[in-house]
């Protein structure tokens, strides 16, 4: 690890609740954009291959899935306060060829496309997660203030036909409004576990492993007595 990298790794800080609530919400459109986006294109890409149209398709596709990867990495050091150490060796030089034959057998390409591919049904678990938690648990604090303006001047669980129980004062909507602020607390919690876990995730496939960051340790070294 580098200098730089092991003293960000040293003060990191959990992400912050404002910052992983806007990078969970952010999650599932972003999953459905890259996943629509990387599907039209892979299989545009290899149903045209043998008519050589599909190459540069697929061409396009690996250097705008690298590109996204680095504004994830953007993305995680903003909201979430994790610094994700580039893993891309340096390119050989040479022609395209060779440069290309580079990328295609760098696992870090295929990690970046893994992670836009995971971040779909990922997203759909956070998303579900996150807006079920905080609309149960602001509904239920919140219920002391707005039962008062439902049909009837009450709230009654599940629904109006065969109700479990029934708010119509502020005294009997006191107990549920105690129960939902503890799952404010609770929500706020895992929104914070969750980011960090997406963090984590994150820094699994975008970060370089242990022996990629050997190998570009030792390329800074031999570029150093190079230069």
């Amino acid at each position: 690890m580098s200098s730089l990298a092991a003293e960000r790794e040293l003060s990191r800080s959990d992400p912050s609740f404002g910052g992983s609530l806007v990078y969970l919400l952010m999650n599932l459109p972003m999953g459905i954009l890259a996943f629509t986006l990387l599907m039209s294109f892979v299989w545009l890409g290899i149903g045209t291959a043998v008519v050589w149209i599909g190459l540069p398709i697929l061409a396009l596709v690996i250097l705008s899935v690298r590109g996204a990867a680095r504004m994830e990495r953007a993305r995680v050091y903003a909201l979430l306060d994790r610094y994700i150490d580039l893993p891309y060796l340096p390119l050989p030089v040479g022609g395209q060829s060779v440069r290309w034959k580079a990328r295609l057998k760098d696992r870090s390409t295929w990690r970046d496309l893994g992670y836009f591919f995971l971040l779909f049904p990922v997203g759909i678990v956070e998303f579900v997660l996150v807006t079920v938690f905080w609309s149960t648990s602001l509904g239920l604090a919140g219920l002391p203030i707005y039962y008062r303006f439902l049909p009837g001047g009450e709230y009654r669980f599940p629904n109006y036909d065969v109700p479990w129980f029934t708010v119509d004062s502020t005294v009997s909507a006191l107990p549920w409004a105690a129960l939902g602020v503890l799952c404010i607390a609770l929500s706020v919690a895992l929104t914070k576990a969750l980011a960090g876990t997406h963090a984590r995730l994150a820094t699994a496939l975008l970060g370089p492993t242990h022996a990629q960051r050997r190998r570009l340790e030792d390329s800074w070294g031999e570029s150093t007595v190079t230069g």
